[in-house]
């Protein structure tokens, strides 16, 4: 397809409930890819924190759905999209995608979709995997190209038949926001941080479990964890846990926050205990940049960012006990809290920017305008 660049408008249509990973790599490229000639609007299927949250000052059209399987805001978009002339769709979700479809078939415009995690085991529920996966297979008939975020996922693509001449691996990227900050090597009392949307796969259990264990082998530790959680139910269960365990008064609970680089100064350590479900998380990445070490579970691509004994800590997904062992090393001096920080931040600067990213989506975009 060829077109004259310099009238390339991509509309990003997406869920907007929350504003977690995949809401993160879409604000950072709407703000970057006008960069490399590229404008981006929004179009938001559900109202939550994304339209609040986001960075940039892009267009942003709410067209909500009413139900999961509602398609009338299809017609909404297709309207915008000829109105104001974009020319290429980007969906980020199975639900974004069933819709971005529709305009699609309405318009005649081309569609990316970009992978964030593996569909077929992104949540503990079977039945909603397969449900979604389907979706997603039909709703990508005839796309354009798939962005996968880390080569896991380029090899779970494959791996569910499609063709890798239409798979494109774009690693995540985040801003860097100036030098490395000075810092002196923790203690006595260190802080081990963690921020996510709270949900099972995000294996917060196996971290308070771990905090416990520390607790109890007399390493004075306090856990500061950054988000929402999914259900009520859900926090209900975890903050029973952390009672019975006898650490809920060493965690603090901070909830919801638009600045996590002013809660990544408050940590000694950042810790990502997902138990399967990751691409490439960008808040590894945001940790890196912010100069705080890093321990992670080995799930999907966080291991092709993190060097183990380098620039982080990986341990097996849903063991304490490695986890208890990782962060107690880190503490005691086994691995170089300063040099980890250090090379971490480095790699981040080097491989995982966010004109990195943007410049690997806008290579993707180009090869279908031929331009």
């Amino acid at each position: 397809m060829n077109i004259n660049k310099e009238k390339i408008r991509v509309l990003y249509v997406i869920t907007g409930e929350f504003f977690s990973g995949a809401e993160r790599v879409q604000d950072v490229l709407a703000l970057r890819l006008p960069d490399y000639d590229y404008d981006v609007g929004f179009a938001c299927l559900k109202r939550g924190k994304f339209p609040a949250c986001r960075d940039s000052t892009v267009p942003l059209f709410e067209t909500p759905m009413k139900s999961k399987f509602d398609l009338a805001p299809a017609w909404e978009i297709a309207r915008i999209v000829k109105r104001d002339g974009y020319t290429l769709l980007h969906t980020h979700s199975p639900r974004a995608a069933m819709v971005g479809q529709v305009v699609g078939w309405l318009t005649g415009v081309p569609m990316v979709h970009h992978i964030h995690s593996p569909t077929a085991r992104d949540t503990e529920r079977a039945w909603g995997n397969l449900m979604n996966s389907v979706m997603e297979r039909l709703s990508l008939i005839g796309v354009a190209r798939l962005i996968a975020v880390s080569q896991s996922l380029d090899r779970y693509l494959r791996q569910q038949g499609w063709s890798p001449h239409r798979i494109a691996t774009v690693a995540n990227g985040v801003p860097t926001f100036g030098p490395l900050p000075i810092r002196s090597v923790p203690g006595p009392e260190w802080i081990i941080g963690c921020v996510a949307l709270f949900r099972p796969r995000k294996g917060i259990e196996v971290l308070i479990e771990a905090l416990a264990k520390l607790r109890q082998a007399g390493r004075p530790v306090r856990l500061r964890a950054v988000g929402s959680f999914e259900t009520i139910e859900y926090e209900t269960a975890i903050k029973a846990l952390a009672l019975s365990l006898g650490v809920n008064n060493v965690i603090d609970w901070v909830g919801f926050t638009q600045d996590v680089n002013a809660e990544f100064a408050k940590m000694d350590v950042f810790t990502l205990p997902s138990l399967f479900g990751e691409g490439m998380p960008m808040v590894i990445l945001e940790a890196m940049a912010s100069g705080v070490p890093v321990v992670a579970s080995d799930v999907e691509g966080i291991s092709e960012v993190l060097d183990h004994g380098r620039t982080g800590l990986v341990v097996p997904p849903g063991d304490a006990e490695s986890l208890v062992g990782a962060l107690a090393g880190l503490i005691d001096g086994k691995y170089d809290w300063s040099n980890m920080r250090e090379d971490a931040y480095q790699v981040q600067v080097e491989r995982f920017s966010d004109r990195s990213l943007a410049e690997g989506v806008a290579h993707v975009y180009n090869g279908i305008f031929d331009v």
